[in-house]
């Protein structure tokens, strides 16, 4: 055997190991894809009812939210009636209730200073501006506001 024999049997024999090689790997790849391919087919399978069962929930929320929008409109509305109702009842009734109320309670503060026992010529205390004041130091007062007025 010849030098040129023996280059030619490694190339050979290199030939044979990277063509098993490579048919290896292409029998790895496509065992890969033809698994890939199942699982492909069963998420297919599997995610067309999932969206089918998507689309009827989203369709069945933008339902709902139509009904709450409706029902929150009707609550604004009830709302601002209410809120027109209350200014109009305080309106009415507020300022002659406040008359009827600070009328009452004159009446029973008078009554109630006759009941203590002080004699109805008496003047006992005069209430000016927030503070009572014995009648001594109003008349006191009063003599000198009418004597400023004199002058």
């Amino acid at each position: 055997m010849s030098g040129g024999e023996v280059a030619g049997i490694l190339v050979a024999v290199f030939w044979a190991i990277l063509v098993s090689f490579l048919a290896v790997a292409l029998a790895r790849l496509a065992q890969t894809l033809r698994a890939t391919t199942k699982l492909v087919a069963e998420v297919t399978d599997q995610a067309v009812p999932l969206l089918s069962d998507a689309s009827t929930a989203v369709r069945s929320a933008q339902t709902q939210i139509e009904r709450v929008d409706a029902i929150a409109t009707d609550v604004q509305e009830v709302t601002s009636n209410a809120s027109a109702l209350s200014t109009t009842v305080a309106s009415t009734f507020g300022g002659p209730l406040v008359k009827v109320a600070a009328f009452g309670y004159g009446v029973r503060r008078a009554l109630g200073t006759r009941r203590e026992g002080a004699p109805a010529g008496t003047p006992g205390r005069t209430v000016v501006v927030g503070r009572t004041v014995p009648a001594a130091r109003r008349e006191r007062r009063n003599r000198r506001n009418n004597q400023g007025k004199k002058d």
